[in-house]
This record gives C-alpha cells, sequence and structure tokens, in this order.
C-alpha cells in the first residue's frame, strides 16, 4: 500500500514539474520570447483562468450538497494560516513586493488541479463529492484572499496601505469574477428547480456550442500557465531569495497540512467536528497539496514578485511529493484513511 500512495503523490505532482521543465527548456531554446511570455501571462489570468473558475463552480450539483460545519472549519483555518502566514512574511523579507507572495503560499494550495483528483485517488467516489462540495466554498475564499494578500503590502507613494484600493482590487480581480458569475448562474439553476420544478434553461444543454469553447479554454488554462511559469523561471534566483523559498515552502508543505489536517483529527476526537474516512482524503488534498499554479500567474499581473511565486511552485511541489506520502501513512496508521 506504501507504493500504491507513493506513486499516487508522484502522479499527482510531476506533471507540474515536468510542464514547468519543458517550459523552462523552451525558454532556453529561445522558442519562448519574451513577448509571448508576457502576453500569455495575461491570457491566462484575464481569459484562461477566470473561465476554470467559473466551470468549476457551475459545476456544483446543489448548493444543499453543501456540508456547512466541515466548509466553514476549513474556511476558518484558511483565515488563521493566512493571518499566521502575512505575519511570518513581515518578519522574514523586508521586501513588499515578496511579503505577499509568501502569504499566498502559506494558505492558498492547488485543489482544484492537484487536490480534487487526489482526495479522489485516496477515498473513491465518496471522498470526491466531499472535495468537490468543499471546493465550492473554498475555491472562492483562496481568490478573495489571494488578491488580498497581493494587494496588503503594496503602498502608496507616502508609504501607507492602500484600503480603497484593495478593496478595488478584489472588486476588479477577473478571477473574482470568474467566481461570482459562476455562483450566479449556480443560483438560477437552484431557482428554477425550486420554482419551475426543474432546470427550463441550462447552458450546458441549451448554449452548448458556448460552453463547448468554455470547456475548451479551461482545458488551456493550466498547461499553458505551466509552460508560462517554466520560462519565468531562473535557477540563479535562488540564491537571492533562498531564505523565502525556504520558509514559504516549510508553510505550505508542513506547517499548512499540520495546522489544518492536525485541527480536524483533535476537533473529531472532542466530538466537535465528525469527521471520517470520507473527508481526510479532502482535507489532505486541501491543505497538503503545493501553492496554486495560479498564484504565480496572479503574482506577476498584480506586480508582486512573480520569480519568488515561480520558485514556490516548483519547490513546494517537489516538497509536496514527500509530505503527501507521509500525510498518508500517518494517518492510515492511525485508521483515520481506508487502507
Amino acid at each position: 500500500m506504501s507504493v500504491q500512495i507513493l506513486v499516487t503523490a508522484l502522479n499527482a505532482v510531476l506533471p507540474i514539474v515536468v510542464m514547468i521543465l519543458i517550459g523552462y527548456i523552451l525558454r532556453q531554446k529561445n522558442f519562448l520570447t519574451d513577448a509571448f511570455l508576457s502576453a500569455g501571462s495575461k491570457l491566462v489570468f484575464r481569459v484562461c483562468l477566470p473561465v476554470m473558475l467559473f466551470i468549476n463552480v457551475y459545476g456544483i450539483g446543489s448548493v444543499a450538497d453543501i456540508r456547512w460545519d466541515l466548509c466553514l472549519y476549513c474556511l476558518g483555518m484558511i483565515v488563521v494560516i493566512f493571518l499566521l502566514g502575512a505575519a511570518t512574511a513581515i518578519v522574514v523579507t523586508p521586501v513588499s513586493e515578496r511579503r505577499g507572495v509568501l502569504t499566498q503560499c502559506a494558505f492558498r494550495s492547488n485543489y482544484a488541479i492537484i487536490g480534487m483528483p487526489l482526495a479522489a485517488t485516496l477515498g473513491g467516489t465518496e471522498a470526491e463529492a466531499v472535495a468537490a462540495v468543499v471546493a465550492a466554498v473554498l475555491v472562492p475564499a483562496f481568490n478573495v484572499l489571494a488578491v488580498i494578500s497581493l494587494s496588503a503590502f503594496r503602498k502608496d507613494g507616502d508609504g501607507r496601505v492602500n484600503v480603497k484600493k484593495i478593496a478595488l482590487d478584489v472588486a476588479k480581480n477577473p478571477l473574482i469574477a470568474g467566481v461570482l458569475l459562476g455562483i450566479a448562474a449556480l443560483l438560477v439553476r437552484q431557482w428554477q428547480v425550486a420554482q419551475l420544478g426543474s432546470v427550463v434553461f441550462s447552458l450546458r444543454e441549451d448554449l452548448a456550442p458556448l460552453f463547448k469553447v468554455l470547456q475548451d479554454l479551461k482545458s488551456v488554462a493550466t498547461p499553458l500557465a505551466l509552460l508560462i511559469l517554466g520560462g519565468q523561471f531562473s535557477f540563479s534566483a535562488v540564491r537571492g531569495m533562498f531564505r523565502e523559498i525556504a520558509v514559504g515552502t516549510l508553510w505550505r508543505t508542513v506547517l499548512a497540512p499540520l495546522l489544518g489536517v492536525g485541527g480536524a483529527v483533535l476537533l473529531s476526537r472532542w466530538g466537535v467536528l465528525p469527521c471520517g474516512v470520507n473527508d481526510y482524503p479532502a482535507l489532505i488534498a486541501l491543505f497538503g497539496s503545493p501553492v496554486a499554479v495560479s498564484s504565480a500567474i496572479m503574482a506577476r499581473e498584480m506586480h508582486n514578485d512573480d520569480q519568488l511565486a515561480t520558485q514556490l511552485l516548483v519547490w513546494s511541489s517537489v516538497v509536496s511529493i514527500v509530505t503527501i506520502f507521509a500525510a498518508v501513512c500517518l494517518m492510515m496508521g492511525m485508521g483515520l484513511l481506508a487502507v
């Protein structure tokens, strides 16, 4: 079983590392130009990722399926990690453009792309259903907190944090727009069922060509983002930001899962938050996955240190292979996951 767990972790994370490596090689061969990387980054951030988030939220079966106690716990713990990550970032680096990137790395996992398939592999269809329901609450929260973290440490010319500017960044962010449109479409579908007894109009069924276009744009988002990040990656940059990389990777792969999953285990044993073998795979996936692919694209487009964000994506992906394997073995030994 331990070999199977290791293979699962490798299969979940290794494709990300390989795709980034391909982008890096293509850039070294001058196949990917600076102009392409810049335009591609904007395309991913402003079109492909918002569409991906819209489709993910739109695909939720029903609001009634949401298990609110587990979702509220996950949301509360993400906020706690966000605050602790921000405090850590202030201590670790004096560079304001790196503080938001470090904060984002602490709380924001690659849940949609790596986490949900990982949960399905660890717990089957029941665990996959739990993971999908948790995503309904956490994916929007991730994106709102990401915009806040990447805006909070940017200062005006007088050196003060502009709260109004942060609020505008949240409101105007394309990823937030994608999530909100998805929620709106989901609520319209729910309203039709409640008031009319069935879904009278569906984007998937009644506008099938448009929905197919959206699905194609969604499928482009992740591979294109990884190729672009690989083209922007620099091994020489590690030396100048080793401390930030080490702390960010530690937060994402060790501290976040320790707090998030460990807290759930304690609350479950105290009878506060009942969790079973179908719930823990979703928690491992949520708190233990490497930092989100879109984090580096967002950092670049929001004028933060995108090189640090790319480094954190690469190194958290590599280290998470080991930490996910260790976490799953430990929880199987404790009888919290199905063997």
